[in-house]
């Protein structure tokens, strides 16, 4: 547990359904890199970065989990202990945008945060640079006010709006973890017994 401005980890979770650029966006803010070839994530990736917030020196985790349902099951554990959840869509698909009212629930029940009603998420939508645009800026920050959630848009493709909206979640994780310091990081301190006395190992 940190102590004053000392360093802080905040974990922040990407979900929405595959194909929506969620590994796209987060490789272009971590590494400034994208490619056009498409690779379903397996299961999750996984990124670091470091960022100052607040005068504190705040390492990101950003998971990306897998939009596939056969990988839902791994949700529970990496959901676990987040600080901040991006709901991620492509804005030329109008399916994608439904399903984050589902991928919310979803992560509200296997999360378990410690009080649901003051979790934050950041709405991201993605792939701005396509003319084939199904869902409208409108439709999407009516959305994000009735549950109560910041809403960005950009492309990864095109490096618009990418850092912002990490930031944002950034900031918002680093207040969570300020309120919840040891409930929603998943640490925790295990106290030995006095070993048996036919042992020399701990029996935790």
């Amino acid at each position: 547990m940190s102590e004053g401005n000392g360093p802080v980890t905040v974990k922040i979770i990407l979900i929405g359904n595959s194909g929506v650029g969620k590994s796209s966006f987060m490789n272009r803010y971590v590494n400034h890199r994208f490619t056009s070839m498409y690779r379903a994530t397996i299961g999750t990736d996984f990124f670091s970065k470091a960022v100052s917030l607040d005068g504190h020196s705040v390492t990101l985790q950003i998971w990306d989990t897998a939009g596939t349902e056969r990988f839902q099951s791994l949700g529970t554990p990496l959901y676990r202990g987040a600080h901040c959840c991006m709901l991620v869509f492509d804005v030329t698909s109008k399916a994608s945008f439904i399903a984050l009212d589902n991928w919310r629930k979803e992560f509200l029940v296997q999360g378990e945060p410690q009080d649901p009603s003051d979790f934050p998420f950041i709405v991201l939508g993605n792939k701005t640079d396509l003319s084939d645009r199904e869902v409208s800026r409108k439709k999407a920050l009516q959305w994000c006010e009735e549950i109560g959630a910041e809403y960005f848009e950009g492309s990864a493709k095109d490096d618009l709006n990418v850092e912002q909206p990490f930031l944002r979640a950034a900031w918002s994780g680093l207040q969570q973890y300020k309120k919840h310091t040891l409930e929603n990081t998943g640490h925790f301190q295990i106290t030995c017994k006095q070993p048996r006395e036919t042992r020399n190992t701990c029996e935790c």
